[in-house]
């Protein structure tokens, strides 16, 4: 039986996490190779490449000095808090890793808390120290006293810190000395990280994580909590609600590198993939055949939004995508079901749409952005956030929302937040902009990036994290301006756009094919309009001065996928195909509009 640590791996977006993780699969010789073409290993889904954010968890193994390392990575975005709270059960310790510029944020404090909260021992990685401006020491202290304030044990609080720069790879206990590789961080690891306890008995493990395979079907990933496990084995199931189900593990996964092994048997200790079992969910526990006992279940965070996916039905409809039928979508949906814990799928009354729960904008983003790079075509409705009823009073989510922005901008960003029912808690100096700490209802931050965006000229961070929930704020003011629809389908002409370039901004270009209630723009007052983009010049054989001068167009705003679900309002939906992204009416005609608005004000 080799020596096990298994250690979860805690940072904020974009502070270093996977490279990290890549570079200690570097020093374990494992894709050495990898190191020339500069990619990360574990952003292995494009969208993760992109953006630059762990969306998935992943479980990496390393044997070093003769002990095996389990590394779990966690996202840090807490959307995806669904992920993390599983996957910290899997852990004895954890690193923390902290820009040593940007200090901890409240991401990092999000994850953190759970991780505390269970007991982990942490070791902080100050990572960057090759940054200009960076600041160590002070980063250390702002860490002592998160912890501090999360109610860290005082073995908690006596934590290790390790000084590196993952992109250089190196780590030292001093960030003024660089070391030639990571090696220290490593030994450290072993040090300080506690060994799984070896409990004897009846085998406990609790399934904390779902992988699907499309050749052995869905997997249980967890960690063997007492006993062992065996391929072949006669086991129990332990639900949720303490029903117990019969089931045969077929077959049995170790983690090795970034891939599974197959195994006969595991140990105390080891994390694992069990296949062969059926009509398990998260939190249920493996047991014995005869005496199945089962473990405590893992709290989940609820959803906090909700969003109508819908087949697409517009002019346009199947021109861009391979799925685009009803049973598509239906069986996507509950496909991710299987492995998004955090995600919740109802039937609606039209068996065309489906209400998604999820936990917030870019929960629900990233799904549809997924679909779509799969190929599917499909509408969404505007995001609404659940409401609840709690001791008889209306009750919504909150967040808790931190933003940095430039001193000049801060008036301006406390005013738009508090028009979204936002309240101060927190105003400071951090480095060179004012580090403000609102607390928000959730669907005061609907529409609100684009905003703050504008108002600090790109220059805000911004990050939320979700609070509980608490007695309704009251009504909040939406968007003034009405929008820009297409009267017919056909190609929107510059000309015509020039001619109404007065009458608001557009989010088309001359050439673009458009169809009769499109949303084409933003009109410049309240109501919508109707224009005619495909209405060109008549043209004479007389010529006149000045009619013939180039057109010049302001270039179109173009949304990115949560700016267009932020965006539209209650009548209007966001058409998603492969290739594109519009807006539209729910309802084409006009007549069908002029006649619901009459319908609705009686």
């Amino acid at each position: 039986m080799t020596a096990i640590r298994n250690v979860a791996i805690i940072a904020h977006v974009d502070h270093g996490k996977t490279t990290l993780v890549d570079k200690i699969l570097h020093q374990c010789n494992l894709f050495r190779d990898n190191q020339e073409t500069g990619e990360l290993i574990l952003d292995s889904n494009d969208l993760e490449r992109e953006r630059g954010i762990t969306i998935l968890s992943k479980n990496v193994s390393v044997n070093y000095k003769g002990v095996k390392i389990n590394i779990i990575d966690t996202p840090g975005h807490s959307d995806f808090g669904g992920e993390v709270e599983r996957v910290l059960n899997m852990a004895d310790g954890a690193l923390l890793l902290v820009d040593a510029f940007e200090g901890p944020m409240p991401q990092t404090r999000f994850v953190l808390s759970k991780a505390i909260q269970l007991g982990l021992k942490p070791i902080v990685v100050i990572n960057k120290v090759d940054k200009e401006n960076c600041r160590p020491d002070e980063v250390q202290e702002a860490v002592f006293e998160l912890m501090f304030h999360l109610d860290a044990t005082e073995d908690q609080l006596e934590f290790q810190t390790i000084y590196g720069s993952s992109k250089q790879g190196w780590m030292s206990h001093d960030w003024k000395i660089p070391a030639s590789d990571i090696t220290p961080l490593l030994d450290t690891l072993i040090e300080e990280i506690p060994a799984p306890k070896m409990l004897e008995g009846t085998p406990q493990m609790k399934i904390t994580s779902l992988e699907y395979s499309s050749y052995i079907g869905r997997l249980a990933i967890g960690r063997i909590n007492r006993g062992k496990l065996t391929a072949g084995q006669q086991v129990s199931l332990v639900k949720r609600d303490d029903r117990v189900v019969k089931g045969k593990i077929k077959e049995l996964f170790v983690f090795e590198g970034l891939s599974k092994k197959k195994v006969d048997e595991v140990n105390c200790g080891d994390l694992c993939a069990v296949a062969g079992l059926e009509g398990f969910d998260i939190s249920d526990t493996i047991a014995d055949f005869e005496n199945p006992e089962g473990l405590p279940p893992i709290p989940i965070d609820e959803p906090t939004m909700s969003m109508l996916f819908t087949i697409n039905d517009s002019p346009f409809f199947g021109k861009e995508g391979k799925y685009v039928t009803s049973r598509h979508l239906h069986d996507r949906l509950f496909l991710e079901t299987e492995k998004n814990l955090a995600l919740k799928v109802h039937p609606t009354s039209s068996p065309d749409s489906y209400e998604v729960f999820g936990r917030g904008i870019l929960h629900l983003a990233i799904l549809v952005e997924t679909m779509r790079r799969e190929g599917f075509e499909l509408q969404l409705g505007k995001p609404r956030v659940i409401i609840k009823e709690i001791d008889g009073q209306k009750c919504e989510p909150i967040e808790v929302l931190t933003i940095d922005t430039p001193e000049g901008c801060s008036g301006k960003v406390i005013e738009f937040v508090t028009q979204r029912k936002g309240e101060l808690l927190v105003m400071q100096p951090k480095n060179d902009l004012i580090h403000l700490e609102f607390e928000i209802p959730a669907r005061g931050m609907i529409g609100f990036r684009t905003t703050i965006m504008n108002l600090t000229a790109g220059e805000a961070i911004m990050a939320s994290r979700f609070k509980g929930f608490e007695p309704w704020k009251g009504d909040i003011k939406e968007r003034i301006n009405g929008t820009l629809v297409a009267m017919e389908t056909g190609t929107a002409i510059a000309y015509a756009i020039n001619k109404l370039q007065d009458r608001g901004t557009f989010f088309v270009r001359p050439g673009n094919e458009i169809y009769m209630g499109q949303v084409v723009g933003e009109n410049s007052r309240a109501g919508d309009l109707i224009v005619n983009l495909t209405k060109s010049k008549k043209l004479t054989n007389m010529r006149a001065s000045g009619s013939d001068d180039k057109v010049k167009i302001a270039p179109p705003v173009e949304f990115s996928l949560e700016e267009a679900m932020e965006y539209i309002q209650d009548d209007e939906y966001v058409e998603v195909t492969p290739k594109s992204i519009r807006l539209r009416k729910i309802l084409l005609q006009e007549h069908e509009r002029k006649r619901a608005a009459s319908a609705g004000m009686k």
